[in-house]
Order: C-alpha cells, then sequence, then structure tokens
C-alpha cells in the first residue's frame, strides 16, 4: 500500500531475523506497529524500549509525525529493537528531507549519544 503524496521516507531497522519498515510521513502523531497502537504492544517493558526514540527527542519532535511500522521475523525481543532501529532512523531521515539540515543533525546526535 503506498502513499499518493509522495512527503514520506521509508526506512528499516533490522536486528537478527527480524526486519522492520517504517514509513514517516506528516500527520498528528500517530505511531503505530503492524496495524497496531503502540500502547498495546505487550509485553509492557519491551514497549518502553520501542518508545526510547520518542523520549529521548520529545513527544513535540513526534507531534507532526504519523509513523507506522511493519516487522516480521526472529522473536519478540529482536523484533522491538528493529522497530526502534527503524523509527529512529525514519525520524532522522524524514527530517533530513523535509525539515533544516540544523535539527537533523541535533537530533542524530541525540539518538547516537544514547547508544
Amino acid at each position: 500500500i503506498m502513499p499518493e503524496n509522495k512527503d514520506f521516507v521509508q526506512t528499516f531497522g533490522r536486528k537478527k531475523n527480524s526486519v522492520a519498515c517504517a514509513l514517516v510521513r506528516a500527520g498528528k502523531g500517530c505511531l503505530r506497529i503492524n496495524g497496531v497502537p503502540v500502547d498495546l504492544v505487550e509485553p509492557k517493558i519491551l514497549r518502553e524500549k520501542v518508545l526510547e526514540p520518542v523520549l529521548l527527542l520529545g513527544q513535540d519532535r513526534f507531534a507532526q509525525q504519523d509513523i507506522r511500522v511493519r516487522v516480521r521475523g526472529g522473536g519478540y525481543t529482536s523484533q522491538i529493537y528493529a522497530i526502534r532501529l527503524a523509527i529512529a532512523r525514519g525520524i532522522v531521515a524524514f527530517y533530513s528531507k523535509h525539515m533544516e539540515e540544523f535539527t537533523k543533525r541535533e537530533i542524530k546526535e541525540t539518538l547516537l549519544e544514547y547508544d
């Protein structure tokens, strides 16, 4: 399902056998994983891992983007790490494509500082 408008970025995150594909576009701050809102991701501890990029950069940076993630393969934990990587890469790519370069660099440094 490819959207008609072209103002989106698609990024991938891999961990072991899991592959996550994140589609980031301008929107209202919706974060969905395999069509399910992120609040319903189980187990709860791993849900916090998925939200790490959001918590690191602040909710206001994510308020203007919708992120849809598709993930397949591997086990629970490797899927969570793949999702996390895809989201972080997606935000950096979106900012470099649609926003200013300085903000993109700032975001990238914040994420790399963490781990």
